[in-house]
């Protein structure tokens, strides 16, 4: 009994320890992140019906990719698969922090309280600009081994679960934008353009 009590328990130390890859850039990251007027960022994700291996595995290059571009968060469809799948992870400098792996999020409360914060994207590098987004939100998730959770967050956290379910959507945060002139100057003086983005009231 105590071998398989052991057995167990060193299963459940490797499946949280599943995700992590090195927090480094490589030289040839295993998946494109594309960039803003691709039409593939313009897709709904659809739902993953059950978690596997190729599912972590994908997880796992979603990382080493983020990680590579430098970014706090990552969707499936911006490396073109059109999966309800997102890395998140706020701790860049610390190896030995798990990062977060979401499939099939799902928002089931959010604040009354909002706030405005500067936020990029790895598919539009460069250009930077104010959201207005709730402050925290609850919400229910599969992790990498298809187990269900539950969680809060809030600050930084929230947002970036927000910003990247967006992408779930196909909703990139330049379409939230609403200053107009600043988002006009930042794609342009980035090289993207205006028609490309889809403004969401």
């Amino acid at each position: 009994m105590a071998g398989s009590f052991a057995q167990l328990a060193r299963a459940a130390e490797q499946s949280r320890d599943t995700m992590l890859v090195p927090k480094t850039a490589l030289e040839t990251p295993p998946l494109e992140i594309h960039t803003l007027g691709a039409e593939v960022l313009r897709q709904s994700a659809r739902r993953i019906g059950k978690v596997t291996e190729q599912t972590r595995e994908l997880a796992r290059d979603m990382l080493r990719s983020m990680y590579t571009a430098k970014g706090i968060g990552l969707a499936a469809p911006q490396v073109g698969i059109h999966q309800q799948l997102l890395v998140i992870d706020l701790d860049l400098e610390n190896a030995a922090t798990p990062p977060l792996v979401l499939i099939n999020p799902e928002i089931s409360a959010a604040s009354a309280s909002i706030d405005t914060y500067e936020e990029g994207c790895l598919s539009i590098p460069g250009v930077y600009l104010d959201v207005v987004r709730p402050t925290a939100i609850e919400l229910s998730f599969r992790d990498e081994m298809g187990r269900p959770r539950k969680m809060k967050a809030d600050g930084l956290m929230a947002r970036c679960i927000q910003h990247e379910m967006d992408h779930l959507n196909g909703v990139l945060f330049v379409d939230r934008v609403t200053d107009e002139a600043g988002l006009q100057k930042e794609l342009k003086d980035h090289g993207f353009q205006r028609q490309h983005v889809q403004s969401v009231s």
